[in-house]
Formats: C-alpha cells, sequence, structure tokens
C-alpha cells in the first residue's frame, strides 16, 4: 500500500507555493497562513489515512479453520474424511512427502513404497473427497529427509549441488501446481521448515513463486518452523506468512492457561513485528500438541516411549493459544496437527492416548468453540 503521507504530499506543496484566495473575502491568501492551512488540513485528513493504515493490516478473508490430514497408508472411503466437520473444520491441509538423502540434492517424489495418500493420484482423490464434503484445501508438500527427518537442517556442500537441488525441488513442486490447478485447491504451500534453504537461498523461493504464479492463481505461502520465520525474507512475494507454531512455553507438567498465556506475549510480540514488516497475515500451517505431561515445551524434548497421558495439558495448551490469537484482526487462522482420515481408531499405528491428534478427546470441544464462530 502506498504511503498517504506521500499521497497528500503534492497537495501540502500546492497550497504552500500557490496565490491561494479566500472565496469570502477576496484577499490573497498570506504566505504565513499557508502553513497553517496546510497542517489544519492535514489535521482532518489524519484520523482517515491512519484508518486506513490500520484497515490495510487487517486479514480481510475467512478465518483458516483447518486440521492437518495424515496420508492414508491405503485408499480410504470419502466418507471417512467427514470427521473432521465434527469439530467444525471448513478446511483441510494434505501433505504429500517427497524424500531425500542427507547431504543428496535429489528430491524424490515418485519413488516406489509410497503410502497411497502420498502419491499423486492419491493426493488427488483426497482434495476431490474434501471438495465433495464442502472443504476447502491447503496442499502442503514436504520433504523428509532420510536418516533426519526434519529437512531444517538440511545443507549441501557446493554452489553446484544447491543448484541441482534447485531444480529437483522445483521439479516437485510443478507436479504440485499441476494438482493444485487441476483440483481447485486455495492455497498452495510452497515449502515446508527449510531452516537453511529458506535462509540461504531466498532469491530461489522467489523465483519459484514467480513461476507458480504464471499458472496457479490461488494464495501461496511457505511453512516455517516457529525458530526462523523472523530470518525469511521473502514473505512479500507470498499471500500468507506462514509458521509452524511450535513455539515451547512451559516446563511445567500441566501448566495452567494463565501461566500459558503470559508465556505466549514474547512469541506474540515477535510474530507482531514480522507481520507489521510486511503487511501479511499470520497463517498457522502447523500447529498442536500432544495429550500428554510436558505438552507445550516443545514436542522433540519429550521421549516417545516415556510419555504420560495428560488430555488436560493438551486442552490447555490450544484454549491458551486460541486466546492468545483467533481474534487478531490480522490472525488468518490456522490447521492443526493432526487428523487421521480413518474410520477405526484401531487402525492408528502409534499411541492414540498420547498422540498429537484431538480425535475422541475432550480437546475437541476446546477447538470446536473457536471453529464455529
Amino acid at each position: 500500500m502506498p504511503n498517504l503521507f506521500d499521497i497528500f504530499s503534492p497537495l501540502l506543496t500546492l497550497l504552500e507555493s500557490t496565490n491561494l484566495q479566500l472565496p469570502v473575502k477576496k484577499v490573497k491568501l498570506e504566505q504565513r497562513y499557508r502553513s497553517s492551512v496546510a497542517c489544519l488540513i492535514l489535521c482532518f485528513l489524519f484520523p482517515w489515512m491512519m484508518a486506513c493504515e490500520s484497515v490495510s493490516q487487517q486479514y480481510q478473508g475467512e478465518k483458516i479453520d483447518g486440521v492437518c490430514l495424515e496420508a492414508p497408508r491405503d485408499s480410504i472411503a470419502e466418507a471417512a474424511m467427514a470427521s473432521v466437520q465434527t469439530i467444525g473444520a471448513g478446511w483441510v491441509a494434505i501433505v504429500p512427502y517427497a524424500f531425500s538423502k542427507e547431504n543428496d540434492p535429489i528430491v524424490n517424489y515418485s519413488g516406489v513404497g509410497k503410502w497411497w495418500g502420498e502419491t499423486k493420484a492419491g493426493t488427488e482423490h483426497t482434495i476431490r473427497y474434501a471438495k465433495n464434503l464442502g472443504l476447502k484445501v491447503m496442499l502442503k508438500p514436504h520433504v523428509w529427509i532420510q536418516r533426519q527427518g526434519w529437512p531444517g537442517d538440511f545443507t549441501l556442500k557446493s554452489e553446484e549441488e544447491w543448484q541441482q537441488w534447485e531444480q529437483s525441488y522445483t521439479a516437485y513442486l510443478d507436479i504440485m501446481t499441476d494438482i493444485a490447478i487441476s483440483t481447485e485447491v486455495e492455497i498452495l504451500c510452497i515449502g515446508t521448515e527449510f531452516r537453511v534453504a529458506a535462509r540461504e537461498r531466498p532469491e530461489f523461493w522467489r523465483k519459484l513463486s514467480q513461476r507458480i504464479r504464471k499458472r496457479y492463481k490461488g494464495k501461496l505461502t511457505y511453512a516455517a518452523n516457529w525458530d526462523n520465520f523472523e530470518k525469511v525474507s521473502f514473505w512479500d512475494a507470498l499471500d500468507y506468512i506462514g509458521v509452524d507454531a511450535y513455539f515451547p512455553l512451559s516446563e511445567d507438567k500441566n501448566p495452567s492457561v494463565d501461566v500459558l498465556l503470559e508465556h505466549w506475549e514474547e512469541p506474540l510480540e515477535l510474530i507482531d513485528e514480522v507481520r507489521e514488516e510486511y503487511n501479511k497475515p499470520i497463517l498457522f500451517t502447523e500447529y498442536g500438541y500432544r495429550s500428554a505431561d510436558y505438552a507445550s515445551r516443545g514436542h522433540w524434548h519429550n521421549e516417545r516411549e516415556d510419555l504420560v497421558e495428560n488430555i488436560q495439558a493438551q486442552e490447555r495448551a490450544y484454549e491458551a493459544l486460541y486466546q492468545t490469537f483467533w481474534n487478531k484482526p490480522w490472525f488468518a487462522g490456522g490447521f492443526l496437527w493432526k487428523w487421521y482420515p480413518y474410520e477405526k481408531r484401531d487402525s492408528h499405528r502409534n499411541s492414540w492416548e498420547t498422540d498429537f491428534t484431538p480425535q475422541e478427546k475432550a480437546t475437541e470441544k476446546v477447538i470446536q468453540q473457536y471453529y464455529t464462530q
């Protein structure tokens, strides 16, 4: 948005440089009055100017009340996805994983052994299922690094390797763009949690977004991890500032909502600073908590085999997040991690009781309260 002071600067200059005449007395306005008139006009315009600036920093779209779906291992029936609507969700994020080896520039999306929901055909079917149920979709490609998992520390040794990776990753995103266009996906996320690659290769991401926009007419975002979103320098090329919002908040086993609200103050301030710098809405591309002790201290600190069920800790963590962000005028919403589109709980391979999913837990009521506002 143009600077409004710059817009009205020519008017003020004109007032100070011309022989403006008073219509009643028909006398030439003295030089000493011209600046006063200019200041008077500015005083009348200032509240309107500030209101325009404020409106420009508000999110004008619908609140995104979403869930991240786990890609099913095998094909599923369309009816299995309807469960997301029990909490009032109107959006789903589809995550078709690609794979890379450590320090290897090749991004492999077409390898054998992929789960059905991660294949091109399975991804397209899942999106169409969602559309048939009236749900909107974010397509969120994610690269899994063998022996590392998280792609945040993925790096390469030479410029030649980086260029090779850029070509390989672009080919992966070309497939994702094709899917997004053919299935009319509303949001396409161009990458997920590449901490090093996002910081060191910003021009690649800019060119990638430009390439996608030539064909795809929906919205774009990037999913930055909670610990480096402020270091991403290409937010201006996207429509949302995407944050995977796993901010560590408390070392307590089961902190109260009030304690969590207090610990949200510092991350909120940083998020607001970045939002203000780029004048873009904030989208939590992922957020969520395990239903276990120490749910809000950062899930990477908790060994899975040592987890102790604590649904109240999950409930409180969700409540504090919603109280902090949901009604902020610049907050676009988010996608909770995660939701299993299975017809039966027994098909889940991990411990349901301490998993991230809020399904069949009291936490569903907390989410529903905000998703149905």
